[in-house]
């Protein structure tokens, strides 16, 4: 059978690009055709991660057992009333007897009652399961979000959020659907198989051993079945990743994406991604889908074995009319769970590749551990060091190089050097987004691996270049800095950014909400609001990562004094690549390939006519020549 045509696309594509599990290239990357890597460990992960559940699905399973117990029961029942109305017609024919009705009754009754309590028991079991499931789903979602607030930033700078969101939904909804559907499923079916063959073992040996034929053709069937769909499963979720992410990606930077005209390339890249996870999809989708219309065809032939034996034996009075009818309901009860644990491997098979996916994140490697005895700084007096400072984003490819340079409390410390010199890396360092490779960063005269992370950070403030806003009132945007502050607190500190002027020209002024780009404001006010969120916290020291590289030059020159008095007294740390905007600093470093080349104030470094001369000049040649 061949696939579905899908809708002609471009058909002149590049390569697909190979993507591991986690977005990224390299050995890892995710073959087609690859099959789940452990499916053994990932179910017992995930039963571990079920322990504290384990009362609830007790009593979910001896509910599920007891439901089914009632059922099975039932059809034995009703095949001594029919005996008994066979029976009854056949005296009645012969002028012996007659039909007796009250233990029909009785027995319908009776039968009745059981499935009554059958369905009882199940609805039960399925309200207890279907709150195990959600507390799951609830349990699993917290997690990750707690792990990405562990993870270190090395980890994030190599992996889309697609693929992040990706395990917070999409997997974590598959594993959540399995456990409220197909576990207490497992039980009644494995219930109602063992129940199905006592009962027809109890009515007759022979029949049973004829409607048992057909059990290897099912082994075998399932087993080709399973062992083909489970690759598709687990390329499945991978490529739903994949797609997820780059939607997000194109979304959130649809402006840069349509203005070099990118509309083609985003569709191909798309294409290339959705081709793959309808290709998996499809075939996953319909090698599981042909485990029931093969399961019924084998179970069809079972009747047809089981009605021959029992007509001759019936013939030969061997068994009774209703046993026969009794039998068939059970061969009907004993072939069904056999194609709903077929049918359910299939979903365990998608169920391990969600839930190892999931596992996957969780394991992955976490910021270093806080130490066990943190110091505590009650009072930040601002002095920095870096001492013979080492690191590499990646082990083999070191960025700084011995970086050392002491800064007394309340210095405002220029960082100064071309694209890619190590700039944005130190601070990076001095916040522990990462950690030193060699060396040590001491505050305080402290090591700040002796500090909490939480401790350290509060000491700054931060102005970035890629500035964050959230979905929210440019109220709480501020706020952000300090969530105590009070509203005159947030005004005043807006008036200090030069912010307050055109958040009162704007709709709802700072009750305006903000969309989740924060594209309703341009990039300058962006940048205006990071910068009174900054002010309002009042911090020990700043960082101003080219903070005003976003304003115009009348506003730069407001910001720049108010940016001036908030660093009074603070030890304040600015990269810049507008030099004119660091002329003031007490002291300049230069750094070069991960080196600090020259050192010392503005004049000084001018005289030495070195590499900042060269850049201040550059920028100011016209100046440089006068």
């Amino acid at each position: 059978m061949s696939a579905p045509q899908r809708p002609p696309t471009n058909d002149r594509r590049p390569p697909q690009r190979q993507r591991g599990p986690m977005g990224q290239g390299g050995p890892m990357a995710m073959m087609p055709g690859e099959k789940a890597r452990d499916f053994r460990g990932t179910m017992k992960k995930l039963l571990d991660y079920l322990g504290e559940y384990r009362s609830s699905i007790v009593v979910v399973l001896l509910f599920a057992a007891a439901s089914t117990v009632f059922a099975i029961v039932g059809p034995k029942i009703l095949g001594q009333a029919t005996t008994k109305l066979f029976e009854g017609v056949l005296a009645q024919l012969g002028g012996t007897g007659s039909i007796d009705f009250d233990y029909i009754r009785d027995m319908i009754l009776l039968t009745g009652g059981l499935y009554l309590l059958s369905a009882a028991f199940s609805y039960i079991q399925g309200w207890i399961m279907a709150g195990v499931a959600m507390d799951i789903s609830y349990r699993f979602r917290r997690d990750i979000s707690q792990k990405i607030n562990r993870m270190p930033l090395r980890y994030f700078d190599g992996t889309s959020q697609g693929e992040v969101l990706s395990r917070v939904t999409n997997d974590v909804d598959t594993v959540s659907q399995t456990l409220g559907q197909s576990l207490s499923q497992i039980i009644t079916s494995v219930t109602a198989l063992i129940g199905s063959l006592v009962m027809m073992l109890s009515i007759s040996w022979l029949m049973t051993l004829a409607a048992l034929g057909v059990l290897p053709l099912s082994a075998v069937l399932i087993r080709f079945v399973v062992g083909r769909s489970q690759r598709y499963f687990r390329q499945q979720q991978d490529y739903l990743g994949h797609v997820n992410g780059h939607v997000e990606e194109m979304f959130g930077g649809h402006i840069v994406m349509k203005a070099f005209n990118g509309e083609q390339k985003s569709v191909e890249q798309f294409d290339q991604y959705n081709d793959t996870l309808y290709d998996a999809a499809w075939k996953s989708q319909f090698l599981s889908g042909l485990i029931m219309p093969m399961m019924r065809f084998i179970g069809n032939l079972g009747y047809v074995a089981v009605c021959i034996l029992g007509g001759w034996l019936a013939a030969k009075r061997a068994v009774a009319v209703g046993d026969i009818q009794a039998f068939i309901q059970y061969v009907r009860s004993f072939t069904q769970p056999i194609s709903q644990i077929a049918n359910i491997s299939n979903v365990l098979q998608q169920t391990a590749a969600a839930a190892e996916r999931v596992f996957e994140f969780l394991d992955e490697p976490e910021e270093i551990p806080e130490t066990e005895q943190p110091v505590q700084l009650p009072q930040v007096q601002g002095c920095v060091e870096f001492r013979n400072v080492h690191f590499g984003y990646n082990p083999d490819q070191e960025v700084i190089h011995g970086f050392s340079a002491f800064i007394s409390p309340g210095q405002k410390i220029a960082i100064v050097g071309p694209t890619g010199a190590g700039k944005t890396t130190m601070v990076k360092l001095l916040m522990r987004f990462y950690d030193v490779d060699g060396g040590a960063i001491l505050v305080d005269g402290h090591d700040i691996r002796e500090l909490r992370r939480h401790d350290l950070r509060d000491a700054f403030g931060m102005v970035l270049q890629d500035t964050w806003l959230y979905n929210g009132t440019i109220m709480e945007n501020i706020r952000y800095g300090r969530p105590e502050a009070t509203d005159e607190e947030v005004v005043a500190a807006a008036k200090a950014a030069h912010v307050d002027h055109f958040v009162r020209t704007l709709p709802d002024s700072y009750n305006m909400e903000l969309n989740e780009e924060a594209s309703n404001v341009s990039q300058g006010q962006k940048q205006l609001l990071t910068i009174a969120r900054a002010i309002l916290s009042e911090p020990d020291m700043l960082i101003l990562d080219e903070a005003t590289s976003s304003v115009d030059t009348r506003t730069e020159i407001l910001i720049q004094k108010a940016l001036d008095h908030l660093m009074e007294g603070r030890t304040s740390f600015i990269i810049a690549h507008r030099l004119s905007t660091i002329r003031n600093a007490d002291l300049i470093l230069v750094m070069r390939d991960g080196d600090i080349v020259e050192q010392g104030s503005h004049e000084e470094l001018l005289a030495r006519d070195g590499f900042y001369a060269e850049m201040y000049y550059s920028q100011f040649e016209r100046i440089g020549v006068e």
